[in-house]
């Protein structure tokens, strides 16, 4: 039988702006381009080149 590695789903997104950190669940079915910081409402957007704002500011990518 063959094993299947476990998706990490979690992620910290950390604001670059103040610092926040939110463990957020990461959506499996769409890109998420935009996410507004529950402390300081900055909208953070994916760097140029990312693909989405979990790769920009999360520890799991």
């Amino acid at each position: 039988m063959a094993t299947r590695e476990a998706k990490v789903l979690g992620s910290t997104l950390t604001c670059p702006s103040c610092g926040h950190a939110k463990v957020e669940t990461m959506p499996t079915d769409a890109r998420q381009w935009f996410y507004e910081c529950n402390a300081c409402k900055t909208v953070l957007r994916p760097y140029k080149g990312d693909c989405r704002v979990y790769c920009s500011y999360a520890n799991v990518h």
